[in-house]
């Protein structure tokens, strides 16, 4: 009898909030699968951070990295590290937990807030993209035209659209009201999207923004591959030859750089707009969630793709590393920038 009620009581339905009758329910884990779960969470929320503090900690110090293009990654580096410091833990805390206990109103500001760092994540990808465009393919007037002072201008503006944005979206969506909660139990914090919405955004948030990315990145390659042919066909001496052979090497690696960059961009944005169109009506909860997740993770891999191609990133580490940015005047150290 007493092993029948401890069999009972094992598959006994737990809820996120027993004392409401519209509660969700609450899925069991393994005391082994929560911590391991937790743990890994844990781990990447602290990898995510460091990566993307030791690039904002590198241009902010150094004042030879203080250029448009830095002022963009570092942009790109504070998106990315607020994702490692609030949406990673509470989006792990969701997962292993199964259950948001912190209501319908946070939910909606949480929900915007990692749309904001998405969004202004994705505006810092294109403004890069923009920023080497114009350094490659007008090199004379990309002084000129890009300089320190508007390109703080430019990221501002980016930060302010992208947050009035998310509040249009999220708030037509009904994020903020409680009797919009699109079927869901209590206990959850559902993504849900119109269809006008869903489109919108794929168009604003994903295709306009992919397609100018490509688009850019591939004259950038297409220019400096012009470049190259108008080198090599001036040379004459092995020394020339050598000196070509060596500029192929470099355009070789600046092309993988570029497909890396693309990649890393399709691979992880792409699985957020299946979500989006798709809904619940294709992808099982388990599916977007792991997509989603994909996302979150690209957060990461922004200060591998953009920071540690650039050997100024390389040095500036060293030095945070072991302590030499505290000696006096290190700010005014020469840290090699490897383009403009």
């Amino acid at each position: 009898m007493t092993l029948m009620a401890n069999e009972t009581e094992d598959h006994e339905t737990q809820y996120c909030f027993p004392a409401v009758n519209s509660s969700c329910i609450k899925t069991k884990r393994s005391t082994l699968e929560s911590n391991v779960m937790y743990v890994f969470f844990s781990l990447l929320s602290v990898w995510t951070v460091f990566l993307n503090l030791l690039v904002i900690i590198s241009i902010s110090h150094f004042k030879k990295l203080h250029t448009p293009t830095n002022l963009l990654i570092l942009s790109l580096a504070v998106a990315d590290m607020l994702v490692g410091l609030i949406v990673i833990p509470i989006e792990g805390m969701k997962l292993t937990a199964t259950c948001w206990y912190f209501g319908q109103i946070f939910c909606g500001l949480y929900s915007m807030f990692i749309g904001l760092l998405l969004s202004e994540s994705l505006c810092n990808l294109v403004l890069v993209a923009v920023d080497r465009y114009v350094a490659v393919c007008h090199p004379l007037a990309y002084p000129q035209k890009i300089t320190t002072s508007r390109t703080l201008v430019i990221v501002c503006f980016s930060w302010f659209s992208s947050s009035v944005y998310n509040i249009s979206f999220f708030t037509h969506n009904g994020y903020f009201n409680p009797s919009s909660g699109k079927d869901s139990c209590y206990g959850q914090c559902p993504f849900f999207i119109s269809l006008a919405w869903s489109v919108t955004d794929l168009i604003l948030s994903f295709l306009v923004p992919c397609t100018l990315i490509i688009t850019l990145y591939l004259r950038i390659f297409y220019v400096a591959h012009q470049h190259v042919r108008v080198i090599n066909s001036v040379m004459k001496s092995r020394k020339h030859l050598t000196e070509g052979s060596a500029r192929r090497k470099s355009e070789s690696k600046a092309a993988l750089t570029l497909g890396i960059i693309v990649s890393v961009y399709l691979f992880c944005w792409i699985p957020y707009y299946i979500i989006s169109v798709a809904g619940n009506t294709v992808l099982s909860s388990s599916t977007a969630k792991a997509l989603m997740w994909v996302l979150y993770c690209n957060s990461s891999l922004n200060p591998l793709v953009y920071a540690f191609f650039y050997s100024w990133f390389k040095k500036s580490v060293k030095h945070i590393l072991t302590l030499k940015i505290f000696q006096q005047a290190s700010a005014l150290l020469n840290i090699t920038v490897d383009y403009h």
